[in-house]
């Protein structure tokens, strides 16, 4: 396939040859959501090793599964990020069972162009907010990562997750207020624990 080529067929196409087994069509997918992919599984585990590991996955399942898959009417990434969905959930299944560091744990490698103090606060004030979003399920997780980190709409995260729009919307609003709600339990701990230290 030519780059004239590649500029003159629609994604559709593109994944319709790759469903066929075109391995050049399958390529242009691959470029297209490997890095939406793997920001969301890195957001997800909060280590790159195993961010790029897990990417690699997806795209090999997708690979192999390709000529099963079956156009639903939503966007081809809503199958990756399922596919990452399941990776990543068996990941933390495995992590939890082989008793290694927390997630809570995992150091945050969060590139900026900030200047070095802005930057180090921004990464720490990151740190503290990904600790917190690790702690829910895994299905409010999705959400946040896919609202705020990959930028998308309501209706786009519907299809991702198999939901209406509604439930997508309502999920959200739960979400922040349990974030709000365990910040300010865990700021009013620290507030009680200075307390009794300075008495």
């Amino acid at each position: 396939m030519s780059n004239n080529e590649k500029q003159d067929i629609s994604m559709e196409d593109v994944l319709a040859k790759a469903i066929k087994g075109d391995l050049e069509a399958f390529s242009v997918l691959y470029k297209e959501n490997v890095q939406r992919i793997y920001t969301y599984i890195y957001y997800r585990t909060g280590n790159k090793h195993d961010a790029e590991d897990l990417t690699a996955r997806v795209f090999q399942r997708a690979l192999s599964h390709i000529g099963k898959y079956e156009d639903k009417g939503v966007p081809f990434s809503a199958w990756l990020y399922r596919i990452a969905h399941n990776l990543v959930a068996n990941w933390h299944r495995d992590r939890s069972r082989k008793k290694e560091i927390s997630i809570d744990e995992a150091p945050m490698e969060i590139p900026s162009m900030d200047m070095p103090e802005s930057s180090m606060i921004k990464d720490q004030e990151i740190g503290v907010l990904m600790t917190y979003v690790r702690t829910l399920p895994a299905d409010r997780q999705m959400l946040l990562i896919l609202k705020f980190v990959d930028d998308m709409t309501n209706i786009e995260i519907a299809s991702i997750m198999d939901k209406s729009e509604g439930a997508i919307k309502s999920l959200y609003h739960r979400t922040l207020l349990q974030l709000r709600d365990r910040m300010e339990e865990d700021g009013n701990r620290s507030k009680e624990n200075e307390k009794t230290r300075g008495n």
